[in-house]
């Protein structure tokens, strides 16, 4: 059989691409959102002011040689194009259409900004905490939720992706779709304290944080934590630092989950109560990162790998404007007064005795003089079947 000859490219450069420096939304748009501060708001979900920051971080890795056969793309552009991208969840086609710029080439500067961003503002707006963080985290969780000693709201989010292929069931979820998942920590400002991102769609929360850098450290007790203290108010012994999390993660000496919902007393729905009031933190940071960043509100059209990339940028951004814009208004709902907890998609074996100590001394707490809320009794007793 003889061979085809390679098709010839009728052009070195699409004639509608060519227009790009005339035409394209970026030269065309971005000099006048600029000086519109609401718009630019809208379009990158960020201040002019914190776009400029992120801009001065990532220039150098965002800056590239002109060369005799074209001129490389600037900072600017490729930033704002990877912020639309992440804030609408437009295809890489569709926003070809508006920057008049190849497919692979947006894929390509997309997937590189998102690496950098990872790279370069980790360690300034994720870092590993020390005790000292630890003990400032655990007072913004007592005066925001009255919950002491907490460090943390544990938490799993199931990040919709393409099936890869020949991947099998392995992404594929008790939600009933293909997935990738990000387990994520976070403190009473909404801003993520440690993330575990990747892990198969089919695999339970518990698991991925057994196996993951976070639960390995927690168990080796090598996370900085401080010593235990006595709980405010009270003379009894001193607790250990806690993250709640829900059902279905195990518990233990310093992670606190609920009272299964069988037989409970008010002293056990109180201490559900008042941990939902803690735990609420990690899924209102789900919220707020998936509401700013839509990019999560379909199916990332991807790689498992360039989909961690996209998932990593966008939990540090979510902490970078967290900390350079100041929220315009309360971002969370009236806390609800129901003490559900959700269905237990996991179930634990028997929990230690050192962890059903240690809930039981948050328990007995939460009903004393000293631990107790005024509106704790009417909000449990309201919601009794």
């Amino acid at each position: 059989m003889l061979s085809e000859e390679p098709r010839r490219r009728r052009w070195w450069v699409h004639p509608i691409v060519s227009q790009r420096l005339q035409k394209g939304q970026f030269h065309t748009l971005y000099f006048d959102l600029r000086h519109n501060p609401e718009k630019f708001q809208g379009y990158c979900r960020m201040s002019v002011a914190t776009f400029d920051i992120l801009l001065a971080s990532l220039r150098s890795g965002l800056t590239f040689q002109d060369t005799t056969m074209r001129r490389s793309i600037s900072p600017e552009e490729r930033l704002l194009l990877t912020l639309r991208f992440l804030a609408t969840g437009n295809s890489f086609a569709s926003l070809h259409y508006e920057y008049l710029l190849g497919i692979s080439t947006i894929s390509g500067i997309v997937c590189h900004t998102c690496q950098l961003i990872w790279q370069r503002l980790r360690e300034a707006v994720m870092p590993t905490p020390t005790a000292d963080d630890w003990l400032r985290i655990a007072d913004g969780f007592y005066q925001s939720s009255q919950f002491p000693n907490c460090i943390g709201a544990l938490d799993g989010k199931h990040i919709r992706v393409k099936k890869p292929p020949h991947s099998g069931s392995q992404y594929f979820n008790f939600k009933q779709y293909f997935s990738i998942v990000l387990l994520a920590l976070v403190d009473s400002n909404y801003r993520f304290i440690i993330v575990d991102i990747g892990a198969y769609g089919s695999t339970a929360d518990a698991r991925i944080f057994c196996s993951s850098r976070m639960g390995e450290r927690l168990r080796a007790n090598q996370l900085a934590l401080p010593e235990p203290r006595r709980l405010p108010g009270s003379s009894a012994s001193a607790a250990p630092f806690v993250i709640v999390a829900d059902e279905g993660f195990a518990l233990s000496p310093h992670v606190m989950r609920a009272f299964p919902r069988r037989d409970l007393d008010d002293r056990k729905r109180i201490f559900n109560y008042r941990l939902s009031r803690a735990r609420r933190y990690v899924e209102c940071a789900f919220g707020i990162l998936s509401n700013k960043w839509r990019v999560f509100m379909s199916s990332l059209q991807m790689s498992p790998q360039n989909a961690t990339l996209v998932i990593q940028a966008c939990v540090i951004l979510h902490n970078f404007t967290r900390i350079h814009d100041v929220p315009s208004e309360p971002e969370v709902a009236p806390f609800p007064t129901t003490t559900s907890v959700g269905l237990d998609h996991n179930p634990q074996g028997r929990p230690g005795s050192a962890g059903l100590a240690v809930r039981e001394l948050f328990a007995d707490y939460f009903i004393s003089p000293e631990g107790a809320l005024s509106w704790q009794l009417n909000s449990i007793r309201g919601t009794r079947r």
